[in-house]
């Protein structure tokens, strides 16, 4: 248990991007005997085998080929709410040098002031007339965003509204600074980048008995992590057990390499296709698959316990929460949860359940999104967690613990 928190933390703080992300899961899978593919040339496939693909360097699916025809998937994702940088980011105004940047997803747009930032994402720079791409993290406190004092805005505790175009550019320096990429060290053209603020702070155990830990992106690295775990530490060649980590799920998943695209369908059929399987052969495999969507969930607020459901509230470090909603934003069902929740109890894994008020909007997840194109039953589950999407999050340590077995299991069941 130890071991597995000390690494989760570890992989969250070290994870600064979603390139980031795919990179150091993409090590893990290697160091555990997994193979690398590519969509440019055919599968070379075979019973037994373990193997993995990428795509824009922000997704990630990874399988292992059992013997039946059906597969058992985990999907989540490597995104998180931050702030993107623009291509032309260098503002020199007033004396100062700050960075223009855009709101990436839904985030606690105050928890991000007056707290050190950095940068890292990927450059695309011209080596030996080849386009490669480069991983960047600058490793220092780099900028910050500052708040205007409370003498120049009386209002900033009666609910400010910040302009993402003038109140959340970061500043750089006092310096006259032109060139961006330098502060990469990096001397070649570059020729783009994707590039993203993070909070420095990295992840600690709080509180005195140590139950909470507090990090960044914690929604939703804990879940990609401990997905990753739980699929290289499954040893059942049954079936096709398969991780998908997507990209942007935090501004809609309608990209090429987010839950909203054809990857996942790509990568099944083609898997099919290797098998020697026909279409027919793989819509039946699809029928008796199943999909688990692991996306963190809101835990019961200690200030505000009225914005939730009094009934599907979950509590930390009380066992991972299966997710509902009427409107289908969470794709659990009664029979689908009930498939689950009968390999959970085979394991003595807790739950919980969670459903937003009736009167407030709740937010959705790739589960839906990836049953639209893959047609496979499927539940919505996720560790609760408290202040989701602000830029220092909070969660249950013994969840960990609960989210580990819970994927575990799912992977090694007869679902």
């Amino acid at each position: 248990m130890k071991n597995l928190i000390k690494d989760t933390l570890s992989f969250i703080s070290k994870t600064h991007s979603p390139f980031h992300a795919i990179n150091n899961i993409e090590n893990l899978l290697i160091d555990n005997g997994f193979e690398k593919l590519s969509e440019s040339r055919q599968f070379d496939i075979q019973r037994g085998g373990k193997y993995f693909i990428t795509r824009n360097d922000s997704s990630l699916i990874a399988f292992s080929i059992g013997n039946e025809n059906k597969f058992h998937i985990v999907a989540t994702h490597s995104d998180s709410p931050t702030f993107k940088l623009k291509p032309n980011p260098i503002v020199n105004k007033s004396g100062y040098t700050s960075l223009a940047t855009e709101v990436y997803g839904g985030p606690i747009i105050s928890s991000w002031f007056d707290r050190p930032l950095s940068i890292a994402g990927r450059l695309l720079v011209k080596e030996n007339d080849k386009i490669v791409t480069k991983l960047v993290d600058i490793d220092d406190d780099i900028c910050i965003i500052p708040n205007v004092c409370i003498h120049f805005n009386r209002e900033i505790n009666n609910g400010y509204k910040y302009n993402p175009s003038i109140d959340t550019y970061p500043l750089l320096s006092l310096s006259n600074i032109n060139d961006l990429y330098s502060l990469f060290g990096e001397n070649n053209e570059v020729l783009g980048h994707d590039l993203y603020l993070y909070n420095r702070d990295e992840a600690k155990i709080i509180g005195p008995d140590k139950q909470l830990f507090a990090s960044s992106k914690i929604d939703n690295l804990e879940c990609s992590y401990l997905a990753t775990r739980a699929f290289v530490d499954t040893n059942d060649n049954s079936v096709i057990n398969v991780l998908a980590i997507f990209d942007n799920e935090e501004v809609g998943s309608d990209t090429i390499q987010g839950a909203d695209s054809t990857f996942l369908d790509d990568v099944l059929f083609r898997i099919s296709i290797a098998l020697n399987l026909n279409r027919e052969q793989y819509l039946i495999a699809l029928s008796k698959s199943f999909l688990v969507s692991a996306d963190n969930a809101h835990a019961i607020h200690p200030n505000h316990p009225e914005l939730s459901d009094s009934n599907n509230c979950p509590k930390m470090n009380q066992g991972i929460a299966i997710k509902f909603n009427a409107a289908q934003n969470y794709t659990s069902s009664g029979y689908s949860s009930a498939l689950f929740i009968d390999v959970l109890k085979q394991n003595n894994v807790p739950y919980q359940f969670f459903a937003n008020r009736s009167d407030i909007r709740g937010g959705g997840t790739l589960g839906s999104i990836s049953s639209t194109h893959v047609s496979i039953q499927s539940v919505d589950i996720g560790c609760p967690q408290l202040s989701m999407h602000s830029s220092y999050e909070v969660a249950g340590i013994q969840d960990i613990e609960y989210m580990y077995q819970c994927l575990k299991a799912f992977y090694n069941s007869n679902i």
